[in-house]
């Protein structure tokens, strides 16, 4: 895994192999903050990273000068690796061991973009659950938005929330925002 732009632009960060997880592909990494970077100022946002498995995504925001991210995963191997490489590269990333519905379902934190990285064997319902957790819960900030990594197989639409899709390969970044903030 590596780091694409920002302060530890190019570094390369090998995370243990026993964790269970799919980091998202460069390319598909590179194309998604190429979007992000045109619609925010990195050093101004929060960030929530669901399912953030080995961190891939939060360093990235890091790097690039966020610092309020947190990372929820509920592998304590991967909270252990995303403490490890934060204080390693002094990110300050926040992390919680929780089950991503449990923790969706308690906070009151808002966001400007919450990432979430579920199993891609997960069905449409866990997907739309996600969805209508950050919602109602009202977890974004108002201009702020949800993305939801997933298979090109899982087919999400007909959500009042979903702005946009965006392929990469075998994945697809599906973009979720408050409707009624473009009035």
């Amino acid at each position: 895994m590596r780091i694409i732009s920002g302060k530890y632009k190019s570094k390369r960060l090998q995370a243990p192999k026993k964790l269970p997880v799919r980091p998202t592909t460069d390319i598909a990494k590179e194309a998604l903050f190429n979007i992000l970077n045109n619609l925010y100022y990195f050093h101004e946002i929060s960030v929530l990273d669901l399912f953030s498995g080995t961190g891939n995504i939060s360093y990235e925001f890091g790097s690039r000068g966020t610092e309020k991210i947190t990372s929820v995963d509920e592998n304590f191997g991967c909270i252990k690796y995303i403490n490890q490489i934060s204080d390693e590269l002094e990110l300050g990333i926040t992390t919680v061991k929780s089950d991503v519905f449990k923790y969706l379902e308690k906070s009151n934190t808002k966001f400007d973009v919450i990432f979430a990285d579920p199993p891609y064997d997960f069905d449409v319902t866990q997907f739309e659950k996600i969805v209508e957790l950050v919602f109602k819960n009202q977890l974004l900030d108002e201009d702020g938005v949800l993305i939801i990594e997933h298979s090109k197989h899982t087919i999400i639409e007909n959500n009042e929330h979903l702005s946009y899709q965006k392929k990469y390969g075998g994945s697809v970044f599906s973009f979720f925002e408050n409707q009624d903030s473009e009035d």
